[in-house]
């Protein structure tokens, strides 16, 4: 159920850049190679760290007060694919478009490194699986969406099955049904693959690191009971000290972080695998890079630019969600201890810089706050 922690290794801090590390890259021989090379996951991680010092950053709190560009723009009453005139854009759409830049610009330069995959078919073979099992296709509209649990992926696959006319509609109350009904890349040919990855419009919509742990660790370990018995009843039994017995419902949020910190990233459940173990956003050429932060503004875009029918629009926020407010991170991130969310940054770091999020800001001032 559980695969066996990696054995810690040290690093020198004055070749990483910070005092220490929990977890350092580990060599692995990879298919056609004669030597040893990283992960590329880590590999780009290490990239990161020789270029900008970024753990030391990290140890000194430094990132915590980077802002990136605006995420939260107001758009007001938005318009639903009224008509084809265009319009000069808005302040907040430019400040969008900054970010967007950003974010492309990182994913080319770190991407570009000569050891970083290019191709899906340079993945190892778990790699590969793992992204072909994420990204679903629409023939019909020729798009593929690699949907990233927690990332509003429900409602993405609600819209594919309503245009593959699976579901009448989008606010059908049914129990989502994540395989049935759905096309899934990885149950293609390889030709079938390769053309649909190089004629198709390719999109996936990404979350703050940290909020998406949140929000899993809030669902899976709060009202799931499949999970409280499959994760929470190991988890308890592993880093509680003098442990009673338990039945998974009351894992706490810093026993969690626990868990990730001792899991390989690749082998994580995927509602907290890294987004980009998920969707290798350096072997696969992602056209759109949408935001959960203003998901309706990116979804409906995504529906315009691939000429769904106008009826169909993204779903709303069911009434019984609980989303995770700005408060409710702050509260969470400000009780656990600063160490562990220092040490389980590696394990995200791509996913902070590649999507131009900011590091969690755990220092004591933002916390007496």
């Amino acid at each position: 159920m559980f695969p066996h922690p990696l054995a810690p290794v040290a690093v020198r801090g004055a070749e990483m850049g910070a005092t220490s590390v929990r977890r350092a890259a580990v060599p692995v021989r990879m298919r056609g190679s004669s030597g040893t090379m990283l992960l590329p996951s880590m590999l780009m991680f290490g990239v990161i760290v020789a270029s900008s010092g970024l753990l030391l950053m990290i140890e000194r709190g430094i990132l915590a007060e980077v802002k990136p560009p605006p995420l939260h723009p107001s758009h007001g009453d938005l318009a639903w694919r009224s008509s084809g005139d265009t319009k000069a854009a808005a302040p907040e759409d430019m400040n969008y478009q900054v970010l967007q830049d950003v974010r492309n610009r990182t994913i080319r330069t770190m991407c570009g490194q000569k050891n970083m995959p290019h191709s899906i078919w340079e993945l190892s073979a778990g790699q590969r699986r793992t992204v072909l099992k994420h990204i679903l296709v629409s023939d019909k509209y020729r798009f593929l969406y690699c949907y990233v649990p927690k990332v509003a992926c429900s409602n993405w696959k609600r819209i594919l099955k309503v245009l593959d006319g699976a579901l009448e509609n989008v606010n059908v109350k049914l129990k989502m049904d994540h395989k049935n009904d759905l096309v899934f890349l990885g149950d293609m040919k390889p030709d079938e693959i390769s053309y649909r990855l190089k004629h198709y419009y390719k999109f996936i919509f990404v979350r703050d690191p940290m909020e998406r742990l949140l929000s899993a660790y809030r669902n899976k370990f709060g009202e799931i009971k499949e999970y409280q018995l499959k994760y929470g009843v190991e988890i308890v039994k592993r880093y509680r000290k003098s442990p009673r017995k338990s039945t998974g419902d009351d894992v706490t949020f810093s026993e969690f972080l626990l868990y990730l910190l001792d899991e390989e990233a690749e082998r994580m459940n995927e509602h907290w695998m890294p987004i980009y173990n998920l969707c290798q956003p350096c072997a696969v050429r992602y056209d759109f890079i949408g935001s959960y932060e203003r998901l309706n503004v990116d979804a409906n875009y995504i529906l315009e630019h691939v000429q769904a029918p106008s009826f169909i629009r993204f779903p709303e926020r069911q009434s019984w969600y609980k989303p995770v407010t700005r408060e409710t991170l702050h509260y969470y991130l400000c009780n656990t201890q600063r160490g562990l969310i220092k040490g389980l940054l590696p394990k995200y770091i791509l996913d902070f810089s590649l999507f131009a999020y900011p590091l969690p800001n755990v220092t004591s001032e933002f916390c007496r706050q």
